[in-house]
């Protein structure tokens, strides 16, 4: 595509060059017809002087009078009578003795005389005529001058170069100043156009230069002060843009639009977490498609349908925690009062759940769990009481008895005190290097006669050397009481597996048994105090319920993670990540 300077020029040019073609073949005819009424006005005054001259000279020395006027005027002379009998001629190639006076000049003549351009008969050439009437003594006549016409086209070529030269002349002055004055024009113009297809694409920071006050000058301003405001109004938007994001993705809840189609426009990164998935997926697709949780899509479909506000409490299961979740919800009205779409936030309540319940269920499981061991105490001494400890071997069983649930209770109120301990917000672990390696035999052989007695088969694989930063008795007592409980929940001819190894940073234990697993549903729970799997055999077997709980803080405090893979009736395996150099908080 042809520029616009160029395109400028050009028809500036094409312009001015029809202009001064035009008026160079005006003014070349002007002047041309000007010369030609001059030469004709002094041929015509020649002719009358020289017609007023002969009428005084003899007609024998007519023919000396015209060669002298001939000599003295440059001009052919021819003297002839009315009738067109030739009295005297300077052309000598006219032979003839009489003119034919039918010609333009003696047919036009008057007073004044009368003019004509045409061929000569007597020589052939193209002359301009003159003839002049003359008032003999006995006769009238003509007087009649003739001047080459080649003399005018002289003059003719000599003012057509003159005009061409003049006229190119100017032709290139005008196109050096029309090419200056376009490119002064068009190069703002041009900058001004580059500086716009830069703020189309984005780029605030482009200007262009300001010279000169006069229009365009003001063009360039108003650009560069476009650009300026663009700037500053896309930097400040900028700026609020990543306040809003930073704040809806640390707002600490879970933020979703949906609009009117049904698809997620926006998901913070806090749901993340919510749904234990990539969410940054969910984007553009509608919400029933990605989201599982019956309960939210019935709520969100109850918000479309009524576009009113919405406030319920859902549940979502994550691998091995329920998470509760306090859901508001509320339309997005538009004009005229158009849905334009719902937004979600959820607030994770799923401490205040836990605290409430763990108000509700503490006093009822710990009085379940007392009850159990104070019954048989009360219950056993009455009978003692009544009579029994007269019978000998009955007192030595019965007293037996009271011995094993006094012990039983004693382990359930040194577990809720442990428990009560690790909660503290003031409690800390004896931080120090710890020989895990050492520590992991000490417990091994603590259990090994516990385990040969049911008899497990046990197998161990210990990496030697292994050191970490942590609290060495409470490293002890999360070994010992994840291999209690496969101990308890694995029947006769199972076995147990026991494994501590550098895995990266840090040192993976892995307490693996074939016992009688852990449903998928109720892994979530299994962390929470007195919660049983199997609640007649962990009872028989002396457990309080609270091992796993106290395994959970002890982890956490070490700033590790526990993961549990198990299933129905096929084991349970319990893996503990311990950083192998303290997190510094």
């Amino acid at each position: 595509m042809m520029k616009f300077r160029t395109r400028l020029i050009f028809g500036l040019l094409i312009v001015t060059l029809f202009v001064m073609a035009a008026l160079g073949i005006l003014i070349g005819q002007l002047l041309k017809g000007f010369y030609v009424e001059q030469l004709e006005e002094r041929l015509g005054k020649e002719a009358s002087l020289a017609s007023l001259a002969i009428e005084d000279v003899e007609e024998n020395n007519r023919q000396e009078f015209a060669e002298d006027i001939m000599n003295r005027l440059d001009v052919r002379v021819t003297v002839l009578k009315e009738n067109g009998e030739v009295e005297a001629e300077t052309e000598e190639k006219a032979s003839s003795t009489e003119v034919d006076i039918d010609v333009p000049e003696f047919e036009e003549i008057d007073e004044s005389g009368g003019t004509s351009i045409r061929n000569s008969a007597a020589t052939g050439n193209e002359l301009l005529f003159y003839a002049a009437p003359v008032n003999f003594e006995d006769d009238q006549g003509y007087l009649r001058l003739a001047m080459p016409v080649e003399r005018i086209k002289e003059v003719n070529q000599q003012i057509w170069m003159f005009i061409a030269i003049s006229f190119s002349l100017a032709f290139i002055v005008i196109m050096t100043l029309s090419y200056r004055i376009a490119n002064q024009l068009t190069r703002p113009i041009g900058q001004v156009t580059d500086v716009a297809n830069e703020l189309a694409k984005g780029n605030f920071k482009a200007r262009t230069y300001v010279g000169s006050k006069d229009e365009v000058g003001q063009l360039t301003r108003s650009i560069n002060i476009l650009a300026y405001n663009l700037d500053q109004i896309t930097s400040r938007y900028q700026t609020q843009q990543e306040r809003l994001e930073t704040l809806i993705d640390n707002m600490g809840s879970g933020l979703i639009f949906i609009n009117d189609r049904g698809d997620i426009t926006l998901i913070n990164q806090y749901c993340k977490d919510i749904f234990d998935t990539d969410t940054d997926q969910w984007l553009h697709l509608v919400y029933h498609k990605v989201i599982e949780d019956q309960t939210l899509i019935k709520l969100i479909q109850q918000i479309f349908l009524t576009e009113t506000k919405v406030r319920r409490q859902v549940q979502l299961n994550s691998r091995l925690e329920v998470h509760h979740y306090d859901v508001y919800g509320a339309p997005i009205v538009g004009e005229k009062e158009r849905l334009r779409g719902i937004v979600l936030v959820l607030h994770d309540i799923t401490e205040l759940k836990k605290l409430e319940q763990v108000r509700k269920d503490f006093v009822a499981n710990v009085s379940h769990e007392l009850k159990t061991p104070v019954t048989s105490l009360k219950g056993f001494t009455e009978t003692l009481l009544d009579g029994a400890m007269d019978d000998q071997k009955a007192r030595k069983q019965f007293l037996d008895i009271i011995w094993k649930e006094g012990d039983r209770l004693q382990d359930l109120i040194t577990d809720l005190l442990e428990l009560s301990r690790i909660e503290q917000e003031f409690f800390q672990l004896n931080w120090q290097s710890v020989d895990v390696t050492t520590a992991f035999q000490e417990v091994v052989d603590l259990l090994d006669p516990r385990i040969k007695e049911k008899g497990l088969e046990f197998t161990v694989n210990k990496q030697e050397n292994l050191v970490m930063e942590g609290d060495t008795a409470r490293f002890k007592q999360i070994l010992i009481n994840l291999m209690n409980n496969a101990i308890v929940y694995t029947p006769e001819n199972g076995y147990i597996h026991a494994e501590v190894i550098q895995e990266g940073m840090f040192i993976l234990l892995i307490v693996q048994d074939s016992g009688i697993g852990i449903s998928k549903e109720e892994w979530p729970r299994i962390f929470e105090r007195f919660y049983r799997v199997d609640k007649d055999r962990s009872r028989n077997s002396g457990g309080t319920g609270l091992g796993l709980a106290i395994v959970k803080h002890l982890v956490e405090a070490h700033n590790g993670s526990i993961d549990v893979e198990s299933e129905k009736d096929k084991g349970t395996t319990f893996k503990i990540y311990f950083p192998e150099k303290r997190l510094k908080e």
